[in-house]
């Protein structure tokens, strides 16, 4: 969501009297209401003194390295802009670089991994995920940093396998499930066996699940188990994500994160009608189009990854 802020940033800076670009600028705000808060984030970023002033520095510098000539003034503002863009992008791509350093298993999106743990369980990590890893003095421990992983655990009764995402703490001894860790909440799912899942900050607030039931946690609370069909839910193991009377502003964020790009809807219309349907994930792009065109969306496809649906 950062790197969208920034993209209209820049497209903004590039073009401040372009009404078509306002347009889908005030589409892409009202799409989400986090769009608004990122984009307030990079102004504010963008007017901080300390990043004027480095700037200004690299400026100075990149500018002294070729002689100025006649009519090249703009060159001095280029040379600012972009030494603002590269210690920005940088701020940007801190928590992907933190992300990395921490990490012992990550895909990028659109990719899925499949790892065989130091106790035999095997873990299968899904679009845009990452894990820390803790197997010493007999510990099984997985830490979920971002997104999803399905866990089939090799039964060790003396020695508990356990799973932190931002929220919760999943507990087995063997069985298979999934974790999924989103921006406010994480989710458990529960294929089969037994796991008790907590929340971080009150491990006393415990529920027990059985197969084919699923749980919810957040910084506030846990949800009752509920059930859920896993045909839907894990179809992603399978390389399909399949949407039933889903709203199209959902089902295209869910496909985004298979996505290596960006994708905007432009258009409110658009966010009130459902899809469904199964789609394969590993041509994302073809999916979105596909999805699009069911509701009769038009497309504008544009450098970058940039898609803008309207």
């Amino acid at each position: 969501m950062t790197e969208e802020a920034m993209d209209w940033f820049i497209r903004l800076q590039e073009m401040p009297d372009d009404g078509r670009t306002a347009d889908v600028f005030k589409g892409w705000l009202a799409i989400d209401p986090r769009h608004g808060e990122a984009f307030e984030r990079i102004e504010g970023l963008m007017a901080m003194p300390a990043l004027r002033e480095a700037s200004r520095r690299d400026a100075a510098r990149l500018a002294a390295t070729r002689p100025p000539r006649a009519g090249q003034g703009w060159m001095k503002h280029a040379a600012s802009i972009a030494a603002v863009f590269i210690l920005v992008l940088g701020y940007v791509q801190y928590p992907a670089l933190l992300l990395r350093w921490q990490a012992d298993h990550l895909t990028q999106a659109g990719k899925q991994k499949i790892v065989t743990l130091p106790d035999g369980s095997e873990m299968l990590l899904n679009t845009a995920s990452a894990v820390a890893l803790d197997f010493a003095d007999g510990k099984r421990h997985v830490r979920l940093l971002a997104g999803e992983a399905f866990f089939d655990v090799r039964p060790d009764p003396a020695h508990p396998f356990a799973v932190t995402a931002q929220f919760s703490e999943t507990t087995v001894k063997g069985t298979a499930f999934a974790v999924r860790s989103e921006d406010n909440e994480d989710v458990i799912l529960l294929e089969r066996g037994r796991v008790a899942v907590s929340r971080l900050t009150a491990p006393m607030d415990e529920v027990a699940l059985e197969p084919g039931q699923a749980v919810a946690a957040d910084a506030a609370s846990i949800s009752k188990p509920g059930a859920f069909d896993p045909q839907s839910a894990l179809a992603w193991r399978e390389g399909r994500i399949v949407f039933q009377e889903e709203s199209f502003a959902r089902a295209l964020g869910e496909l985004d994160r298979y996505y290596d790009g960006t994708v905007l809807i432009a258009s409110r219309r658009l966010e009130t009608l459902n899809v469904s349907g199964s789609y394969r994930i590993d041509d994302p792009a073809t999916a979105i189009l596909t999805v699009a065109a069911a509701v009769g969306a038009s497309e504008t496809r544009l450098p970058g990854g940039l898609i803008i649906l309207y």
